[in-house]
């Protein structure tokens, strides 16, 4: 199923074209992330398919802004999990909060993420929560970009798990 599900992942995503990246290069091939997650049966599919992912001790899944949050909200309706929507920054009325949904346990705290490079946005979150006292041990991505991300959250303590991985993307016929 996974790879039939790399497959349509890779229709969907994979633009062709020129395009400047973050970094200033220009690229003819680009990953749009967010072409899955706009694609309700994809989406459904994705999210059940990550399901089996999830550790066992997982109490609250906790989806980053942005790609993680409509990921979180399906996973939470198949799983019957809560789950929390983690900000890059606190918002500056209201709650004033960075992480919003339901309250965070310090552990059983399952991270959700769209896509993996560096693994930077992750990092970011985890100091936040852990400065609360939340420990989070898994993130779980749907695409591992497999370019460090990975190992820069092992350095921190916490497993990447990918429903898929950048290599298995080249590899999928369209």
């Amino acid at each position: 199923m996974t790879e039939k599900l790399t497959t349509r992942i890779k229709a969907i995503a994979q633009l062709q074209g020129k395009f400047e990246l973050r970094s200033g290069a220009i690229a003819e091939t680009y990953f749009d992330k967010y072409r899955f997650e706009a694609e309700p049966e994809l989406l459904h599919d994705i999210c059940a398919a990550m399901v089996p992912l999830l550790p066992a001790e997982s109490r609250v899944l906790a989806g980053l802004e942005m790609g993680g949050i409509p990921l979180v909200t399906l996973l939470s309706q198949l799983t019957r999990l809560h789950c929390a929507f983690i900000r890059k920054e606190a918002k500056a009325y209201g709650t004033c909060r960075y992480a919003e949904g339901v309250d965070l346990p310090e552990t059983g705290v399952t991270l959700i993420e769209d896509v993996v490079s560096s693994g930077g946005a992750i990092l970011d979150a985890l100091a936040k929560l852990r400065s609360d006292g939340v420990y989070p041990a898994v993130a779980i991505c749907v695409i591992d970009r497999e370019t460090g991300g990975r190992e820069a959250l092992a350095e921190v303590g916490v497993e990447l798990r990918a429903l898929i991985t950048m290599s298995d993307l080249e590899q999928a016929t369209t």
